[in-house]
């Protein structure tokens, strides 16, 4: 188990590390091409950008030095929730696919958090 919730937290810490540095630096290239960007203001994506950078670290670095590994669960479960603004947005401009996949993210990140926090906490 401890193997499997490593490697979905090094894959979700990419995933959300390329989604942040997109939102953050590359917000006017991206906002063209997804309508859903206008369904929040500008800097409520790049909010939520930083969050995903901060949380990108801390879905590794508490983990790996085993210091403060609750943060690891904090940082997941704020991915997770944040997932459910992602599905709104995208619900509100009809796009089917960005809503799966923030739905499968959002549950991966809740698996994340429960298995660190449950099933195979990191003392």
């Amino acid at each position: 188990m401890n193997i499997l919730l490593w490697f979905l937290q090094v894959l979700a810490a990419l995933l959300y590390g390329a989604s942040g540095v997109m939102k953050v630096f590359m917000f006017d290239k991206v906002s063209e091409q997804a309508p859903s960007f206008g369904a929040l203001p500008r800097e409520t994506w790049m909010a939520l950008g930083i969050l995903e950078l901060v949380c990108t670290i801390g879905l590794i670095v508490p983990a790996a030095f085993h210091w403060r590994p609750a943060l690891t669960v904090l940082a997941a479960t704020l991915l997770a929730i944040e997932s459910l603004v992602f599905v709104w947005a995208h619900a509100r401009y009809r796009e089917t696919t960005p809503i799966i996949l923030s739905t499968v993210l959002g549950l991966l990140m809740a698996f994340i958090a429960y298995g660190r926090m449950v099933l195979k906490p990191i003392f």
